[in-house]
């Protein structure tokens, strides 16, 4: 079999890519699977007040770097579970931490994880899922469902995790 080696890469300039704007959150997309096999790839900004909720993808692993802002993360298997993530804690002492700019969090396939913003401004975050694994659909339903701003349908939200490999663990919060 001959392996065709593509002519040309993709360089997305500073302020590119396609951006969906909500009032629960900005989501640029950088590299989609219709441009890589190994990874799609976000600049997500996220604002204060919003909390994805800890869940766990049965395939896709994940990387998380923090650019500006704050935001409170866990990547791990709790001992206990409870509906605030924020309290768990692992087998070996893990908690939750906050993480500032330059912090990178690895989330392998099964681990539980989540991240919230709980400071009063934005926190933006680099974020890349492996293999893509259509995060950019997801996130375009996932904001067409957050447009209406305040608690979301949580029937809604469950239905579109399902179909996109997430096992909610604790509920997306997002406090306008």
């Amino acid at each position: 079999m001959t392996h065709v080696m593509p002519s040309e890469g993709l360089i997305v300039p500073p302020g590119g890519g396609t951006t969906i704007l909500t009032a629960a959150q900005q989501v640029t997309f950088k590299v989609t699977g219709a441009h890589s096999q190994v990874s799609s790839s976000f600049e997500v900004v996220v604002p204060s007040g919003f909390d994805v909720g800890a869940h766990r993808h049965t395939h896709s692993e994940e990387l998380f770097y923090v650019l500006d802002g704050e935001l409170d993360v866990l990547a791990f298997e709790p001992r206990v579970f409870s509906q605030d993530w924020r309290h768990w804690e692992s087998a070996s002492g893990l908690k939750s931490v906050r993480a500032t700019p330059g912090t990178v969090i690895v989330v392998p396939p099964g681990c539980p994880h989540a991240f919230a913003n709980r400071s009063g401004a934005p926190a933006k975050i680099f974020f890349q899922a492996s293999p893509p694994s259509d995060h950019e659909r997801y996130f375009e339903e996932l904001l067409d469902i957050l447009k209406e701003g305040g608690t979301p349908d949580p029937a809604a939200i469950a239905d579109l995790r399902e179909r996109y490999d997430i096992e909610q663990l604790t509920p997306l919060r997002h406090d306008a």
